[in-house]
């Protein structure tokens, strides 16, 4: 179904591979063509970002020239906005940060084909 495009539900336990579930059908649609931004993965947390991020820096070994980069708060956005200047295939950030580089224009999400929110039931939680 993710491979198709078709929206998704998923539901599991941690630990269970919910971020490869969506990541290699994610990355499988990512072109290193250029620098264009192609998905946006929202996580409700800092620790949560990193982890993704990892995870899909390992398993996207096989895409030569791989660009993902994390919007969190807790650290300096210039850092972050330099990044996205530099070029990102891959977003993953909290609401936030990524609001605000959105509101700041620093983000633009026009070429963006795929959305994942993680653990969206703990972001609405949060507020």
């Amino acid at each position: 179904m993710l491979r198709a495009g078709q929206d998704i539900i998923g539901e599991s336990k941690t630990g269970s591979g919910k971020t490869l579930a969506f990541g290699l059908p994610l990355l499988e649609k990512i072109s290193t063509e250029g620098r264009v931004l192609q998905a946006l993965i929202l996580c409700p947390t800092r620790e949560l970002v990193e982890q993704v991020a990892q995870s899909l820096r390992v398993a996207g070994r096989f895409k030569p020239n791989l660009l993902i980069t994390t919007l969190i708060g807790g650290q300096p956005s210039f850092l972050q906005i330099k990044s996205l200047l530099h070029g990102a295939h891959i977003v993953v950030g909290t609401p936030g940060r990524v609001g605000d580089m959105i509101e700041r224009e620093k983000l633009a999400l026009s070429s963006v084909h795929t959305v994942v929110l993680d653990e969206a039931d703990r972001m609405l939680d949060m507020g």
